[in-house]
């Protein structure tokens, strides 16, 4: 009965509004029918379009693009299990310390990293994900965090620094404590084959970037 009601009174408007128009239209035209013009016309520029590669090129940009590299190799060498020691700071408080582990492997045909970290953290067990991508075309990494603290994705992007074998990544997350978006920059560093460093930092509660985390990450023999 009450789609009934509602198919009734969607006729009866569109009723009123055709006749509604129609009475306009003839009044306009018997009562004013001199004081009418022509709208100017405007002209538009076509967009231009760059001209589509040909099929063989197309191929071959694909192939470089999913075709795993020297970085991707480099990642591939991080693999194995590493013993995580943590320190977390916070304002107004001495760190605290945990230790936890990370399991790295490649997926997808060394396309990947993806990176499972276990540990403890406030008398609670943690566990996160990672999965770290090296884009062909971009020329940048991407990663991106989950983890049982949270019910959202972090998402990050930076470049690679051959000199210092590090990389820098900045991005947004969710702060769980205001629910809203805040800056992260996270530093990656490999200290040697066997041990890697991870600094991640945020905006402290004066608006300031502080460091949040410490993570000294020593590959397990």
């Amino acid at each position: 009965m009450k789609q009934f009601t509602l198919t009734i009174c969607a006729a009866a408007m569109l009723l009123f509004s055709c006749n509604s128009g129609g009475e306009k239209k003839e009044e306009a035209t018997t009562t004013d029918t001199t004081k009418m013009t022509t709208a100017p016309t405007t002209e538009t520029t076509p967009a231009v379009t760059e001209p589509m590669p040909d099929s063989a090129t197309m191929m071959k940009n694909w192939q470089s693009y999913a075709t795993p590299g020297e970085v991707q190799k480099m990642v591939a060498s991080w693999d194995g299990t590493w013993e995580s020691d943590m320190t977390m700071y916070e304002p107004g408080k001495p760190p605290t310390k945990a230790m936890g582990k990370a399991v790295n492997k490649m997926i997808l045909g060394g396309r990947y990293q993806e990176s499972v970290h276990t540990s403890n953290m406030m008398g609670m067990p943690f566990e996160g994900r990672s999965l770290l991508a090296y884009d062909n075309a971009k020329k940048v990494f991407q990663s991106n965090w989950i983890d049982n603290m949270g019910s959202g994705m972090m998402s990050m992007t930076g470049s690679w620094d051959a000199a210092t074998k590090s990389m820098t990544l900045t991005g947004k997350g969710i702060d769980p404590m205001t629910l809203k978006d805040k800056d992260f920059r996270e530093i990656f560093k490999v200290v040697d084959d066997n041990t890697q460093m991870m600094e991640m930092y945020c905006a402290g509660p004066d608006g300031k970037e502080m460091k949040m985390m410490e993570i000294k990450l020593t590959r397990k023999k």
